[in-house]
């Protein structure tokens, strides 16, 4: 790339040079809390943990506002022209040729931009809507991205206990030696002995833990010839708090479920974050580049890739927008796309009746869902404002339920319908759809299995303090993986902010009989025994919930919860059966045994 030498020390010059410092100091900041994230776990300081990722949330954000404030202070940049703004995109890129996190800068430099510029110069001339440096081949210049290790079969053990040591954690392990041969074990089970002998033995993890409430986990694979083996190894504290690792995660799949966008995001130290990407890609090829984006923290890098994806899908499918299968909200309008695997959600203009909140209010429930851990039950989703879509690709349905239900939220331009504010998510079966079907079906295990599950997700929410207010069937979803998972948020709340209580016996039996409530209800008061009339109408799924969950329809359950949260108590979740654990497999022997 060639820039011509006049254009230095212009305003277009120091305008780039402060765009590149702005991306910079919010890249440092990133990449100190996920630092910080060693020690949090290597002190267990688990309420530290939650804070680090709330706090992180607002960084990028926080670094986009300050570049803006600045440009505007001390360059007048409302007052350029279109020259002066091609000549700082052009500036700017060639500052980022040597640059570590090229993608992110350019996403950077988009966030600023269309915060200053009108949305007619959305387009290549003066933003990154098509990528210019290429992020292949970039190495790290403080540590590879991995490390290799050479392990011929017998000396496999040495390896593992190698490249555990290598983290270098400053917190001692429970028996490392009893942990490494479990991990080998697993290895020859699963491999059923161990791979034929080959020169090119190669194992290769990547050099940060991955960091994510409780657990740090070892991501890597190893390399016989033409074939690799992924895998993922969980480090926790134990009991006594000493160290150890849980289990070897050897599919695929079951690392990718620990990417999973019902998940919290990790904390990974990276200097070179697509490299990061590029190895994850190769342990799991149909986890879209934007998801692992997201699940690094990186957000709205992640964004930025999930919106090139979906414009290069508009161009090459006809399929229209259309309402979404299920139940009518009577806060969110959601709409999608057959062809393409997520739902588009709007809020309303106008609640329905019996919704006595604001819109404002709905925005910060779906904060508060980024802000937690989700523990695999809690769908993410994507926020974008201000979003061009060609107009004849909408349903008339749609268009008519726009028009009426949300008049606020869009204006159409030309050809384009541009959605002022929405959200994106993963497109899932809502549950009493999938019940409906395993009744028809007469599936009673599907049936079974998809209440139980229905059941542990609303438990284990609110064991992470979050109570989903409004359990109804149709605000949750089924996964591809048969998880049921929340997604309706406008009534989610904190566990600590409810005040579950026993309903109090009638003073006599006509009072019972006539219907009416007997005694006072306060904001914040749920009496779980009433989740029953609304929820257990059929015989059939009565007696199936009964079955698995019938502590939900106690205040006790809800109250002892609560008295451990407050107490300062961080459960544990694990992405991964139980029966996996070393701990498990261990107890299962002495069982044996004996």
């Amino acid at each position: 790339m060639k820039i011509s030498v006049g254009l230095y020390g212009t305003n277009a010059h120091r305008i780039a040079l402060a765009l590149i410092q702005g991306f910079n100091k919010h890249y440092t900041l990133f990449r100190q809390t996920c630092r910080e994230a060693k020690t949090r776990f290597e002190t267990g300081d688990w309420q530290g943990v939650h804070r680090a990722v709330k706090e992180r949330l607002r960084f990028y954000d926080d670094r986009v506002d300050e570049c803006v404030e600045r440009l505007r202070s001390e360059f007048d940049i409302q007052g350029s022209d279109e020259a002066t703004w091609q000549q700082v995109k052009l500036l700017y890129i060639g500052l980022l040729l040597n640059h570590k996190q090229p993608e992110l800068a350019e996403t950077f430099f988009n966030s600023v931009s269309t915060k200053i510029l009108h949305r007619t110069y959305f387009h290549n001339d003066f933003l990154f809507v098509r990528p210019t440096i290429s992020t292949e081949n970039l190495e790290a210049d403080e540590e590879p991205t991995y490390r290799s290790y050479y392990a011929p079969q017998d000396g496999l053990r040495g390896a593992i206990r190698q490249i555990i040591t290598d983290f270098r954690w400053q917190h001692p392990f429970a028996d490392l030696d009893r942990d490494v041969d479990e991990v080998y074990r697993a290895v020859r089970r699963h491999l059923q002995g161990m791979p034929a002998r080959d020169v090119n033995f190669q194992i290769q993890v990547l050099g940060s833990a991955f960091y994510r409430n409780k657990a740090a986990y070892i991501i890597g694979k190893a390399i016989n010839g033409a074939s690799e083996y992924p895998f993922a190894i969980p480090v926790l504290h134990d009991a006594d708090g000493l160290l150890n690792l849980d289990t070897v995660l050897l599919d695929a799949w079951r690392i990718g479920l620990l990417f999973s966008l019902s998940r919290a995001y990790f904390m990974v130290d990276m200097e070179v974050p697509s490299g990061y990407v590029q190895f994850l890609r190769s342990i799991m090829p149909n986890k879209p580049r934007s998801e692992l984006y997201i699940m690094l923290g990186l957000g709205k890098q992640g964004k930025t890739m999930f919106f090139r994806d979906f414009i290069y899908h508009l161009h090459h499918s006809e399929d229209k927008f259309v309402m979404a299968p299920g139940i009518r909200g009577l806060v969110m309008l959601v709409f999608t796309l057959p062809s393409y695997p997520y739902v588009f959600k709007i809020i309303k203009d106008v609640f329905g009746s019996s919704k006595e909140m604001d819109q404002a209010t709905v925005k910060k429930k779906f904060l508060l869902v980024k802000q937690v851990d989700r523990v695999g039950r809690l769908a993410d989703t994507l926020e974008f404002s201000n979003v061009m879509f060609p107009l004849d690709r909408f349903d008339d349905e749609v268009l008519d339920d726009l028009r009426r239900l949300a008049p606020s939220k869009f204006e159409i331009d030309g050809k384009q319908l541009i959605i002022r504010h929405l959200y994106i998510e993963r497109r899932m079966e809502p549950l009493n759809i999938h019940l409906d079907r395993m009744d028809k079906s007469n599936d009673l295990a599907g049936l079974e299995h998809a209440i139980e599950e229905y059941g542990n997700a609303i438990r284990e929410l609110a064991i992470a303090n979050i109570f989903p207010g409004d359990m109804l069937w149709k605000n949750f979803g089924v996964t591809r993986y048969g998880r049921v998972v929340f997604y309706d948020y406008d009534e989610i709340e904190y566990m600590t902010d409810i005040n579950f209580r026993k309903i109090p016996p009638a003073p006599d039996f006509e009072t019972e009989m006539s219907g009416e409530v007997w005694y006072p209800v306060n904001r914040g008061d749920v009496f779980p025994e009433e989740f029953a009339t609304f929820l257990l109408g059929s015989p059939q799924v009565r007696k199936l919930f009964m079955k698995h969950h019938r502590d939900l329809l106690t205040p006790a359950f809800w109250q002892a919860a609560q008295e451990r949260i407050r107490a300062g108590h961080v459960e544990d979740f694990f992405p991964y059966p139980q029966e996996l654990r070393f701990l498990h497999r261990r107890a299962a022997r002495a069982v044996i045994a004996e």
